[in-house]
């Protein structure tokens, strides 16, 4: 069998050359359009579904949010487990599919059920899918620093200026902040001045509510033009706040800066974030988007992190990136590629020694890499990515 094969080759010999080229074009073209990473993602197909609930204990959390979702949620198609964690003021479920199944499906069914399922929840609770990625997501980490802004300012940065910016790059599915304070303003109400005006704490509320808002009224024609009328509410500031008009009372207006003091403040939080032992820091996190090539998204982030950093060291804010894939991406493709070549020039060696014959050796030393490249064409089409794994198993 083996001398009919050899014999097949040596009398097809332009036909053979010829699949070997396609082998080698074909290969190098595939190990270029792998999927790098450092590991493998072995992360299984699953839907998060995350709802807010601030106030809610844990048990009310799980009796009126969490249970009913996990209720909706029986009888997808493919479904192999639904898990859930009910903490104070947050609803986490979670369900988990076949790895058969496509992970966009997946979604767009579980959101179908989950529309059904807000009918059935308190007011105001509003469910929503967690980002399109896995537990080997996070890809880029970095803190902002500064000493001449405050953890409120660097924070109020983050969210506005650096994550808006990094959430358009192709292959980023969400940018987490961790750390500082979120500003708000807070409207703190002074009971006696309340009862003064015959005012209760739902009054303010509404008034409030109702005040921050634009309206349109349509528009005025004047001759071939047209004047778009609109009423402009949005608050803009502190004073817009203050200047709220809760009640009329004897013909004057009561404002709500006359019953409670409007002030900068931050968002209730429930950790911090630290570094280096230097106190309060700002962090971001960015999470690539499932099946992305994490050697191109990361390079895409550090590209728009410099263009990003550039204006911000004007106003005295540095980025200090302290995670970045990238170098451990690139570590792992030289230790598995230092491994290859060692690894076939000892095999070469080995024969030369042996059989003491150059040709024996040239022989091996084609045929190492044609494997390699084989392995690279099949890795392409099984949906593989180049990591240590794979690359250690192919060393």
């Amino acid at each position: 069998m083996l001398n009919s094969l050899v014999d097949l080759v040596l009398q097809k010999r332009a036909l053979f050359l010829f699949l070997t080229v396609a082998i080698v074009a074909g290969g190098i073209y595939s190990w270029q359009s792998l999927q790098i990473d450092a590991f493998p993602d072995a992360t299984n197909i699953q839907v998060m579904i995350l709802t807010e609930a601030p106030g809610l204990a844990a048990v009310d959390v799980e009796q009126q949010i969490t249970y009913p979702i996990e209720a909706h949620m029986g009888g997808l198609p493919d479904v192999r487990q639904v898990r859930s964690l009910s903490k104070p003021g947050l609803s986490q479920v979670v369900v988990v599919f076949e790895d058969s199944v496509d992970i966009y499906f997946a979604r767009q069914i579980v959101l179908e059920r989950l529309q059904a399922a807000e009918e059935t929840l308190p007011d105001g609770m509003e469910p929503e899918l967690g980002p399109v990625s896995t537990g080997l997501g996070e890809i880029y980490q970095y803190t902002l620093e500064s000493s001449r802004h405050d953890a409120m300012e660097l924070r109020t940065i983050q969210d506005w200026l650096v994550a808006p910016r990094l959430r358009t790059i192709s292959g980023v599915t969400e940018v987490n902040c961790f750390g500082g304070f979120v500003k708000q303003l807070h409207v703190v109400v002074e009971p006696d001045k309340l009862l003064k005006y015959g005012l209760a704490l739902r009054d303010v509320f509404e008034a409030v509510e109702k005040n921050n808002a634009n309206a349109g009224g349509g528009f005025i024609l004047h001759g071939w033009e047209q004047s778009y009328v609109r009423t402009v509410g949005l608050f803009a500031g502190a004073d817009d706040i203050s200047r709220v008009v809760l009640k009329t009372k004897d013909g004057t207006p009561v404002f709500l800066g006359d019953v409670a003091e409007i002030r900068p403040g931050p968002e209730t939080r429930q950790g911090a974030v630290t570094r280096d032992g230097k106190g309060e820091a700002v962090c971001g996190m960015v999470v690539m988007l499932k099946g992305a090539n994490a050697k191109e998204v990361v390079d895409r982030v550090r590209t728009a992190m410099a263009e990003i950093e550039q204006p911000l060291r004007e106003e005295g804010v540095t980025v200090n990136t302290f995670y970045d894939r990238t170098a451990l991406i690139v570590t792992c493709m030289k230790t598995m590629t230092d491994a290859l070549w060692q690894g076939g020039l000892l095999v070469v060696a080995v024969l030369f020694l042996f059989l003491m014959s150059v040709r024996a050796g040239l022989i091996v030393a084609i045929s190492i890499p044609l494997s390699a490249l084989i392995t690279f064409i099949m890795m392409r089409f099984y949906g593989l990515t180049a990591n240590l794994m794979s690359l250690g198993g192919l060393a």
